[in-house]
């Protein structure tokens, strides 16, 4: 069917954005990023309140989902375990097509669920993934999305994913992670557990 395969063939792309390395000029207000950790700027308490509001947000928006089978048929697995060598990993993304290229952004309703395969063949949540085309996000704002205060990366075109420009968030809600709750890589975050499967 042709549509299904356009879906498949776009979360392949929404994937492979997330998953991209490459490195980008960002955005006026957009973060910087550098895929392996941020520098380390000292937080005002009401930095500190809004990022920690938003992890609980995540947290209470996600909780269902520690149970992958409450995942599905909203979220699939679109790609295999991602990791970074020395920088740890992401883990495994599902993905919520229907989300993906709508141009929202909402806290309680994120576009990709991030797990961890564990060594007995199941997934632990993590965290999760926000992510919005460039062009369906700018067309009606001016600056660079956030969420509390926490500004999503930009990736600009070309990239290897042949993706138009795009800004994501990842948010490690349900996994410490030692450069931030907020960047990319978790070190923490291991495939070793990966079988291959969607389990």
């Amino acid at each position: 069917m042709k549509v299904g395969r356009f879906v498949t063939q776009l979360g392949c792309y929404a994937i492979g954005a997330v998953l991209c390395m490459s490195f980008s000029s960002s955005r006026a207000m957009a973060q910087d990023h550098d895929h392996v950790g941020m520098s380390k700027q000292p937080q005002t308490a009401e930095q500190k309140k809004k990022a920690n509001e938003l992890v609980a947000t995540v947290r209470d928006a996600t909780e269902r989902f520690k149970d992958v089978s409450q995942a599905g048929p909203d979220y699939a697995l679109l790609f295999g375990c991602v990791s970074g060598g020395d920088y740890g990993a992401m883990g495994l993304h599902y993905v919520n097509m229907s989300r993906v290229g709508d141009g929202q952004i909402d806290a309680r309703m994120p576009e990709i669920l991030l797990y961890e395969p564990t060594a007995n063949g199941g997934l632990r949540l993590t965290g999760a993934d926000y992510l919005v085309l460039a062009a369906d996000w700018n067309k009606d704002h001016a600056h660079a999305p956030e969420l509390n205060g926490q500004l999503f990366h930009f990736f600009d075109a070309p990239n290897r994913f042949g993706l138009p420009p795009f800004y994501t968030l990842h948010v490690w809600a349900w996994k410490d992670n030692p450069l931030g709750t907020f960047t990319n890589w978790n070190p923490n975050v291991s495939c070793d557990g990966f079988n291959g499967a969607s389990q």
